[in-house]
């Protein structure tokens, strides 16, 4: 049996890994963050490469890969912290296809794909992002199983100044009366979702691992690289073990939603729950591990964190998932 990426999706993380490197640098991540917009010629870069449409189906003008190609691009966006409406438009692509009408789908599917239109999904009460300026939003109920698909026009999503300003969020508000009802079960739609998210946060663990690497290995104290000292070594190898069981469990949830549907709510809750607990601790141990210098503007490692910190709550924490988990566990019984 095989447990590793084709050579295919290799390749799509690899070109992906190359491109964001050179496009999302912490520079221009800083300047998006002070102007308080994304910049508009990465989005138009990975418009051209397919980028949002890349797990829509063909005959609705996207690329028709699977899930789990999506979540390796989404990893790698995670890893590059991209400002750019990718994940948003992702999860509301998804939610669409899941739960949406047949007009629905031949409406916004292909604008969507093709980039043409933005969107935001979300958690009914929760916050949202990139809903204020999406072209259509999906805000579903888990609780009821249903969603709402909300154009632009009927859209009163105000803008949030939230601690991340590497992303604009929203929170539902009120006079949405023009929203359309999806038909379908939105279940499906959240658990897909957050295996979106949990690919995000899994880029993020990775990358504020590797900048703690390789700052405790240039950082001297007491004329040696703190590195060497066994505190900051158990440290990192705490931050690995997080990162690569999100990694593990996150993987599986895209595979699930590929091919094993049935699995898949148990698989998603596992998945965001590791995730969401490594980005917080991750992250967080990042920033110790900088020291004093970590919360710094001048600094980049923070931004990470701020990224996750919303990451870990959006969809459901980790104890929400945990609970859920229990539940799934009971009922088999």
């Amino acid at each position: 049996m095989r447990f590793d990426f084709t050579e295919d999706q290799h390749e799509i993380k690899r070109t992906a890994r190359d491109l964001l490197a050179s496009r999302s640098t912490p520079e221009k991540q800083r300047k998006a963050a002070e102007a308080g917009e994304y910049d508009p010629l990465v989005w138009g870069e990975l418009v051209e490469l397919g980028w949002p449409g890349v797990a829509v189906a063909e005959e609705r003008g996207g690329g028709g890969l699977g899930f789990v190609e999506l979540a390796g691009l989404i990893e790698e966006s995670g890893y590059a912290l991209l400002n750019a409406p990718f994940l948003s438009s992702a999860m509301c692509a998804t939610a669409i296809a899941e739960a949406g009408s047949d007009d629905q789908m031949r409406n916004w599917l292909p604008r969507l794909a093709s980039g043409e239109s933005t969107g935001a999904f979300g958690l009914d009460g929760e916050i949202i992002a990139d809903a204020a300026e999406a072209d259509v939003a999906v805000v579903a109920d888990r609780s009821a199983g249903t969603a709402r698909l909300i154009e632009a026009s009927g859209n009163s999503m105000p803008a949030l100044n939230t601690i991340d300003p590497t992303r604009r969020y929203a929170r539902l508000g009120k006079g949405l009366s023009a929203g359309e009802d999806m038909p379908g079960d939105a279940g499906p739609a959240i658990d897909l979702a957050a295996v979106l998210i949990s690919a995000e946060l899994v880029g993020i663990c990775r990358r504020a691992l590797d900048m703690t690497l390789e700052y405790v290995k240039d950082r001297r104290q007491f004329g040696r690289p703190v590195g060497s000292f066994q505190a900051v070594q158990h440290r990192c190898a705490r931050m690995l073990l997080f990162t690569e069981g999100a990694r593990a469990d996150t993987y599986f949830a895209a595979w699930a939603a590929d091919a094993d549907r049935e699995r898949l709510p148990e698989a998603a809750s596992l998945a965001k729950s590791a995730s969401s607990k490594a980005g917080v601790e991750v992250t967080g141990s990042a920033i110790q591990a900088h020291g004093g210098i970590g919360f710094t503007w001048e600094a980049d490692i923070h931004w990470f964190y701020k990224r996750a910190q919303l990451d870990a709550t959006m969809l459901g924490d980790s104890t929400f998932h945990n609970q859920r988990l229990t539940r799934i566990a009971k009922d088999r019984l």
